[in-house]
Formats: C-alpha cells, sequence, structure tokens
C-alpha cells in the first residue's frame, strides 16, 4: 500500500501559525543560503529558497532572514513552518527535512506580496548562526540532476504541498499531457499504437481519460465504461505516464446530478486502482450554471468515497463557470479562497480556451497560483467552441505562464475529430502513425514541440 501523507497538512502553514516545535540547540558553524525568485507578478512573487549546512549536524534548523522593503511580506511557503514578524521571515523545518546532516541541504519555497520594488533578502541565518557561505568543514555535494527513467518512475506517488503537485522527493512537479476526446466517440484512437507514440515520441507524462456521465456515456453502460478507463489507466501505467481520470460531466452543468453515478464509478475505480502510483481523479470536469457552494457540496461527498479505498491518490475538484474559477460566471478565485473544499491532498481545476480567453484570465491564474494548488485539465489552442483558427500567440504566452508557475496541463484533444482542436487530422485514427508531421494539425504540431521537450523532474 502506498504510504500515507498525513504530515503534509503542514507544507502550507499560513503566515501567522506558530512553529509546530522548536529545533535541539545544536548549532552551526557555517551555512550557505541561495535564494531564488523563480516568478513575479505585479504584486506578487514567488521564491525558492536553500540552505546547505556546512557546519556539525543539526536534528532541527529555523532559518531567519530580513525583508529589505517594508512592503514585502510572505503570504504562504510550503517545505517549511513559515512566519514573519516585522521585517524578520522565519521558516522552521518540518518533519521530513528537519534534520541537516553536514553538507546536507533543505530547500523550501514561499509566495509573498510586495509594493514597489522587490530586492531580495538579507542577513540570513541558521539557528542564529550567520550563513556566509563558508566553513571549515567540507563543501556540499552538488544533488544529483533530474532523473531518468519514465515520469511515474522518477516521481512516483504524487502529493499536494503547498500550492504544488509534488513528487516522492516533496519537490514541485509540472506533468504536460493530452486528453483524450469523449471515450465513447472516439475509442479507435486509443490503442497500443497510440498510447505507445503519446509515450514515447510525445514524450508526454500524463494520459487525461475523458469519460463522459451523459452523451452516449457512463449513463447508458455503467459496466462497460468503468472497464474501458480501467483498461487506459493500465495503458499509461504500463509506458510509464500518469492517467488522470475524469469523470466528465458537461451538461446539466450541476455535478450533484450526478452525485450517486460519481459515487459508484469512484467508489469502483478507486478499489481498483488504490495501489497504483500513476493514478490521478478528477471528480467533475466542468460545473456549469451553479453556485461554488454547491460543486464544494457535491466533491465533499465524492471525496470520501475515494478516500476509503484510495486515501494516497490526488483529486481535482472543478470549479465554477466551466472550471474558470467563476470568471465565465462574472466572479474569481476568492469564492475558493474563502470558502475552499474540506479535503487534503486536492487541486483545483482551471480551464482555458486560447483564442477566447486572455489577460483577463490569465492575470485569474497567476493570482490564484499563490494561494490555490492548480491544475489545468483541459485547455485549447483555438476557440472555446473547439473550433476556429488556432491563436498561438495566446497558447505560447498561456503555456509559459504554466510553465513558470510548475502547473501541469492536457491538451484538448488526442484525437482525429474534424474541429481544429483535435491534435490529428481527420481519419489518422484508421491507421497507425500518431507522431509524423503529415497526419498532425497545427495544434497538434505545436502541442507535440512542447510537450516532447524533457521534463525537469527534481529528485533532491
Amino acid at each position: 500500500m502506498k504510504r500515507f501523507l498525513a504530515s503534509l497538512a503542514t507544507c502550507a502553514t499560513i503566515l501567522g501559525l506558530t512553529a509546530l516545535f522548536s529545533p535541539q540547540a545544536v548549532a552551526a558553524t557555517g551555512c550557505k543560503v541561495d535564494y531564488t525568485v523563480t516568478s513575479q507578478w505585479q504584486g506578487g512573487f514567488q521564491a525558492r529558497v536553500k540552505v546547505t549546512n556546512l557546519g556539525e549536524p543539526v536534528a532541527g534548523w529555523t532559518l531567519k532572514f530580513t525583508m529589505p522593503d517594508a512592503g514585502q511580506k510572505v503570504v504562504q511557503g510550503w517545505n517549511a513552518t513559515w512566519s514573519q514578524s516585522g521585517s524578520t521571515a522565519t521558516a522552521v523545518g518540518v518533519d521530513w527535512n528537519r534534520a541537516l546532516a553536514t553538507g546536507a541541504s533543505a530547500e523550501a519555497g514561499l509566495v509573498g506580496s510586495f509594493t514597489g520594488a522587490n530586492p531580495k533578502p538579507t542577513a540570513f541565518t541558521l539557528n542564529g548562526v550567520a550563513c556566509t557561505g563558508s566553513a571549515e568543514e567540507p563543501p556540499p555535494v552538488d544533488p544529483p540532476g533530474p532523473g531518468t527513467g519514465t515520469p511515474v518512475d522518477i516521481n512516483g506517488q504524487l502529493h499536494v504541498c503547498g500550492v504544488h503537485l509534488c513528487n516522492q522527493y516533496d519537490r514541485p512537479v509540472q506533468l504536460r499531457g493530452m486528453s483524450t476526446h469523449g471515450i465513447q466517440w472516439f475509442s479507435d484512437c486509443y490503442n497500443a499504437a497510440s498510447v505507445d507514440a503519446l509515450a514515447k515520441d510525445w514524450k508526454s507524462d500524463l494520459l487525461r481519460v475523458a469519460m463522459y456521465v451523459q452523451e452516449s456515456g457512463y449513463e447508458t453502460d455503467p459496466a462497460g465504461f468503468t472497464s474501458r478507463v480501467n483498461s487506459l489507466v493500465d495503458m499509461a501505467e504500463a509506458r510509464g505516464m500518469y492517467a488522470m481520470i475524469d469523470f466528465h460531466t458537461l451538461t446539466p452543468g450541476d455535478p450533484n446530478y450526478n452525485l450517486d453515478r460519481a459515487k459508484t464509478f469512484f467508489a469502483s475505480v478507486a478499489a481498483r486502482n488504490a495501489d497504483k502510483k500513476n493514478v490521478i481523479y478528477e471528480i467533475a470536469n466542468e460545473p456549469n450554471g451553479v453556485s461554488w457552494a454547491a460543486v464544494k457540496s457535491y466533491a465533499e461527498q465524492v471525496i470520501p468515497v475515494i478516500r476509503a479505498a484510495d486515501p494516497d491518490a490526488v483529486v481535482i475538484v472543478g470549479t465554477r463557470g466551466w472550471s474558470s474559477l467563476g470568471v465565465s460566471d462574472g466572479s474569481n478565485e476568492s469564492e475558493v479562497v474563502n470558502n475552499p473544499v474540506r479535503a487534503t491532498n486536492i487541486m483545483y481545476a482551471f480551464h482555458f480556451y486560447a483564442a477566447s480567453h486572455k489577460d483577463a484570465y490569465r492575470a485569474t491564474l497567476s493570482r490564484a497560483a499563490s494561494q490555490l494548488p492548480l491544475f489545468v485539465t483541459e485547455f485549447g489552442t483555438v476557440s472555446a467552441t473547439g473550433g476556429g483558427a488556432m491563436d498561438r500567440a495566446s497558447t505560447t504566452a498561456w503555456l509559459d505562464l504554466l510553465d513558470q508557475l510548475k502547473i501541469g496541463y492536457a491538451n484538448w484533444t488526442y484525437s482525429d475529430a474534424d474541429e481544429s482542436s483535435a491534435a490529428f487530422r481527420p481519419g489518422t485514427c484508421n491507421g497507425s502513425d500518431y507522431s509524423s508531421s503529415g497526419v498532425l494539425t497545427e495544434s497538434g504540431a505545436l502541442l507535440k514541440s512542447r510537450i516532447s521537450t524533457p521534463d525537469s523532474f527534481p529528485t533532491s
């Protein structure tokens, strides 16, 4: 059975919470800190802090530093217990990284706000000793680079830490992949050859399995569709990819209409796949015409069903306004931030179509990413109808932003549907070629070029 990650509840401690323990009084004799701003937006930023112990081993550590600008504040963080008093920010190691041997490092992250300039912090100390970057002890050994192997081999069981999806090494990762179209319509597109191509030629990390509930989907043959989903999960697992099981509700838009079906379906697939490391559950594709309170109520009834069989897997919750965090309904992320789902190890879905959803949607995602764990479980390069010309500029802006924020994504769709959002030209699924330029649409060519670039999955 996969390990239970209950300790991760401390991973995203909010500013103002006190430390869960006090480190033992063992002094460091030298340390080094690497502080890197990994992304920045208007009034906010995200940073990575790596502290290396150059002195004697410590059983617990407290890192302190000074925010040089009065407007800089820690909003939240992960891989440490964070707090701030005046201009002094404090990070205290947590269960899995509190002990630091000589030469060992711990890495934590934070999201902050600022006004005016955003200079780097100063006066770093480890257990009260200034971090000068030098000591008589041997220098730290450089950590190994990104791991090799399949995405599942490297990352293992995923979990949520802070606002990120993290791997078995408690390091944030970004999964990049493709979504099927409705498996009731395009079953010919999902066979050994196409899944081989996705894993080996496209070098995809993820296959999202879109199982429609209505529209000739699950409700017409629950056993048959459940079996088909499980088969695709197995195919992804055999090729080292993650599989996202998408309960594809769309019409009607209130997921509570399918509450009983959802409980039945997820009880079955969670029990069957509980010992797999590659499964992610997406419990409501695109809620629409319904309040966030109703979506939240649905999630809080379905998640326990999954947890009863599979306590470790990540669960993704759809959001209001076709999974736009409410933007398409004239709202924004605050309704989720102020009233989150009462469950752990969950993420929230965000969807966009690049030709229709531009700056206002990107601004919402950027703000929300500092407070909520997000996954773009579906997006298109075209208009929200699934058709029209590909908007290359907007798509590139979106993908660059997702890369910057380390947010995973699945593109709609890995199919030969007669629409410009499809990756393949019509008729492709009658053959065995799913990779050459001759079978790819303009959208497919762009996505293959982005997904097939090397992953950077940290292992230390």
